[in-house]
């Protein structure tokens, strides 16, 4: 039995929710979001709540199950509040700035890095070392994050790159004479 799969998803107030078949749309204050589940779940609207269900006892429905119903824990989550990456820049000389859409990073290369904000992903930059990437669809969101890191990973001597705020980056020893 999946712990997580029989917890309803409670719809907060200013999130409506409807399901069509196997679709569900949720609309809530920061947008709509839709999920098509597979047909090895039954999905239900309770009064105030998404229920979902497994059909029959075979392994793929229960694996759908606990999988679907955080697919739409997530959809509830980023319409109602939304989601958020917050990346830190460290090195000296490397900084980010926003203009317009486009998000300039200065790296150290030898070429300015221009990452233009993809279509319901917001991007800004509080501090030249500060980077906020957020947006209503949660995958969409981390892999815009994973896309900036990904131009200077941080690096084990100096700590020099892109982290994401929280990140332990794991320090070493440098050469001894």
């Amino acid at each position: 039995m999946s712990r997580i799969g029989k917890k309803p998803v409670e719809l907060p107030s200013g999130v409506t929710a409807s399901v069509s078949g196997q679709t569900v749309e949720v609309k809530g204050p920061k947008g709509s979001r839709s999920f098509s589940a597979t047909d090895d779940v039954t999905i239900t609207l309770e009064e105030n709540a998404v229920a979902v269900a497994p059909r029959g006892n075979s392994k793929r429905a229960r694996q759908q199950w606990g999988m679907s119903r955080t697919m739409i824990a997530n959809l509830v989550t980023g319409v109602s509040q939304g989601f958020k990456k917050e990346l830190e820049i460290t090195g000296v000389g490397y900084r980010a700035q926003m203009q317009g859409n486009v998000l300039k990073l200065n790296l150290g290369l030898s070429h300015d890095v221009d990452y233009k904000a993809p279509e319901g992903v917001t991007i800004t930059a509080p501090k030249q070392t500060e980077i906020i990437v957020e947006g209503i669809d949660q995958q969409q969101v981390g892999q815009v994050a994973a896309e900036i890191r990904e131009w200077r990973k941080p690096e084990p001597y100096k700590g020099k790159g892109i982290r994401y705020k929280g990140e332990f980056i794991f320090r070493k020893e440098g050469k001894k004479k």
